[in-house]
């Protein structure tokens, strides 16, 4: 589904990221960015998209069909009202920015169709996991929009029960930290073995960089991976029964996501 005005407010990384991805793939006839620090060169080259550096220069008559927030959650509250004008029934708002709730977002929009996104950071190179909950406003097509608009920066669900963003938040939106530093702390263990430094974080990226996508198109389940790596008695297995012992890995990620949910909720507003 392809839309007719789409407004990007906030063209920094994230927001970069998707409006590479719309004109890549058409998502919409039109592209109105609205970023105070202008938007990228090659981006506000194409001829498909508007730039302005604020929202006092869109035009009065302006009818979008999606609004989409990627700006930090510290600005909703200064620059999310100067949207209102464009809270119809035919507009969809859709909001990346984190731990600002739907009824946040309502407090500055109004009766509005609200989406709420929580993406990750592999945006960048079209390879996010977005999960999106919609408020009783927002109609099927819009949802369909919605979707079409976050593949361009990978995949997206939807959830009904937006309380269930505070965990995708610890589990996805802050996972790739997790990730990155299990590659650090690979590399750091290697080199503490006896490989060079170089050497073991060029094996630790490509180890961990190979298993996920190995994992992503593998029809085997995780734990089958994993035990087709070991070996009874072997060197994985030795490994393991460190990594899965009484205080390994599982109650480390377990306390780790607790701790980030918890945040999450604080930080809701």
């Amino acid at each position: 589904m392809s839309a007719g005005t789409v407004v990007l407010v906030g063209c920094g990384q994230m927001g970069s990221a998707m409006l590479r991805g719309w004109l890549a793939s058409g998502a919409a006839s039109r592209f109105v960015v609205v970023e105070p620090a202008g938007a990228p060169q090659a981006l506000a080259a194409s001829p498909k998209v508007e730039a302005h550096r604020s929202a006092a220069a869109l035009a009065s008559d302006l009818a979008p069909d999606a609004v989409v927030f990627a700006v930090k959650p510290q600005g909703i509250g200064d620059i999310v009202p100067d949207y209102r004008r464009f809270a119809r029934p035919r507009t969809v708002f859709m909001s990346i920015a984190a731990g600002t709730t739907i009824a946040g977002l309502a407090r500055h929009l109004g009766d509005a169709a609200i989406v709420r996104v929580m993406p990750n950071t592999p945006a960048a190179i079209g390879r996010a996991i977005s999960v999106a909950c919609a408020n009783p406003r927002v109609t099927q097509g819009q949802r369909q929009l919605c979707d079409a608009l976050l593949a361009a920066i990978g995949e997206s669900t939807w959830v009904e029960d937006e309380g269930l963003l505070d965990a995708v938040t610890a589990v996805s939106g802050s996972g790739p930290a997790y990730v990155f530093l299990l590659i650090e702390t690979l590399a750091a263990a290697g080199a503490n073995a006896g490989l060079p430094p170089e050497l073991a974080a060029r094996l630790a990226l490509a180890t961990v960089a190979g298993s996920g996508e190995l994992a992503r198109v593998s029809k085997e389940r995780p734990s089958k991976l994993r035990e087709n790596v070991t070996s009874p008695g072997g060197t994985t297995r030795a490994a393991l029964d460190v990594l899965m012992g009484e205080t390994g890995l599982a109650e480390l990620m377990d306390r780790a996501v607790a701790a980030a949910t918890r945040r999450s909720r604080e930080l809701a507003r």
